[in-house]
């Protein structure tokens, strides 16, 4: 195991100097050099937001018209997945192009380590003005890669009216919508209970609809934002320069979508407007990751894509939504979040894949949302056994070690077919492909496990002193050393 752990952290530090190299070129003028115009960059990420929350995905009530008309006016990617359904580490690895367990912040509030390369610094050092507004969730070495950093999402139009003019820039605009907990009367015409579509994962009751709703009060106020920082992008005539972005960190935070692998936690909204560069109106199908997100930009701004950042460069399918695909797969993984848990994804165009590490405990959802009325009442009905099978999903233990499901025939994945000798060609497939994944990246299982936070029935914190998740990393584990994965 020794030998495992020394082999893996000379391998992550030797990347990261490889990057800062890189970075040092930049500076010196070296051939990556960006053209004379170079775009900027406008990414808006949600907090907890599914991906078929807005109209532009097909929702009839919701009321989303600033992403709607951005879907209009741009890219929408119909498969685009993150590597996590957990905020922090979510974001870690948007920012690094890594997946998760290579950051080293791999677990709920675990902060980027320093070593970690973020496509905000590479811009920053090649000459971009760089500004984080809203939520942070990043650690504090992270802020390094920032000009600016403000906590206030009321101050997103004002960041960007008072940025320097003789620079590109480089926008985080990072929401606290629609995370909880909710409030009556976030905006001036709340949606109903009626309004509401249940997934059939999740009781039809009261107590769901209402949250539902709530829920959807804070996307509608999310969208209005958006529409201010886009109507100042219009103010100062920037539109037709700046690349556009809108995605979330991780799904709904619902029983069975956030800090789950499905396509409820991990698939993400993902708008994108440029205009010349990108045809409104268009609609791309292929498989997208948000690690592609950072080598894509740095495509566009002419800098040097280092070796640190693993996904990849998305800029042939905005010129041709249906040209070739980039990626056969993408992946995810489900790490400690309030409560213990180890899954792993692999997801294809049209099958996914699921590995659960940890399968004799439950599918917790997070502590807020075990708290929620929707899920006390789902306790309730599970006592009472009227939950339907579907719906008892966070209840059930020892969970299948293995789940597949056909996601063109099942898009809610309620149906197993890994036990189905009709499917055994495809279960091979995707099994062999998560295992090279796995051995690539040098993934595992933690060296020891974290204990629950939080009670999985009350969401109440466990007693004063009992450990818990939101550690930072040991010393030596933040590159994610401290792993190992048993021979299979």
């Amino acid at each position: 195991m020794c030998v495992f752990h020394s082999f893996r952290a000379v391998l992550s530090r030797s990347s990261t100097v490889l990057a800062l190299l890189g970075v040092g070129l930049l500076l010196a003028g070296g051939p990556a050099m960006a053209a004379e115009k170079r775009p900027n960059f406008l990414i808006f990420i949600a907090d907890d937001m599914g991906c078929d929350e807005c109209g532009a995905y097909g929702h009839k009530t919701i009321r989303t018209p600033t992403l709607d008309q951005l879907a209009k006016d741009g890219l929408r990617f119909d498969r685009a997945f993150l590597t996590c359904s957990s905020c922090s580490p979510s974001r870690s690895s948007i920012m690094t192009g890594r997946y998760p367990h290579n950051t080293g912040a791999e677990q709920l509030h675990w902060p980027l380590p320093a070593d970690q390369v973020t496509f905000a610094q590479v811009l920053k050092q090649a000459g971009y003005w760089t500004a984080a507004i809203g939520k942070w969730h990043l650690g504090e070495k992270a802020k390094a890669g920032f000009d600016k950093v403000n906590p206030r999402v009321a101050d997103m139009v004002a960041t960007l009216r008072d940025r320097p003019k003789d620079k590109p820039f480089l926008m985080w605009a990072a929401f606290t919508d629609p995370h909880r907990p909710y409030e009556e009367n976030a905006i001036p015409k709340p949606h109903k209970p009626e309004d509401v579509t249940v997934p059939p994962y999740l009781p039809d009751v009261p107590e769901t609809r209402k949250e539902l709703a709530l829920y959807y009060d804070e996307i509608s106020r999310l969208d209005g934002v958006v529409g201010e920082v886009l109507a100042e992008l219009d103010k100062q005539k920037l539109a037709d320069d700046t690349f556009v972005l809108f995605l979330s960190d991780n799904g709904r935070p619902f029983p069975r979508c956030k800090t789950t692998v499905y396509d409820s936690g991990i698939r993400t909204p993902f708008l994108v407007r440029f205009p010349g560069r990108v045809k409104a109106g268009g609609v791309c199908t292929r498989l997208v990751s948000s690690i592609d997100i950072a080598p894509t930009l740095l495509e566009l701004a002419g800098v040097d894509i280092g070796k640190t950042f693993q996904g990849k460069s998305i800029v042939p399918l905005l010129k041709d939504p249906a040209g070739q695909p980039v990626r056969e797969h993408v992946f995810a993984e489900h790490n400690w979040h309030d409560f213990d848990d180890h899954g792993r994804a692999v997801r294809s165009e049209r099958y996914k894949y699921i590995r659960n590490y940890y399968h004799e405990v439950p599918g917790t959802p997070p502590a807020d949302a075990v708290r929620s009325l929707t899920f006390q009442a789902m306790r309730k009905l599970r006592d009472d056994k009227k939950l339907t099978p579907e719906q008892m999903n966070p209840f059930v233990k020892p969970r299948p070690e293995e789940e597949l499901y056909d996601t063109a025939a099942d898009p809610h994945e309620l149906k197993n077919l890994a036990k189905d000798a009709r499917h055994k060609d495809v279960l091979d497939q995707l099994r062999k492909a998560l295992a090279a994944w796995e051995k690539e990246t040098s993934d595992g299982l933690p060296a020891e496990r974290t204990p629950d936070e939080f009670d999985r029935e009350t969401g109440e914190r466990k007693a004063k002193g009992a450990p818990g998740g939101g550690r930072e990393p040991k010393p030596g584990q933040a590159s994610g050393t401290g792993r190992m994965r048993e021979e299979r």
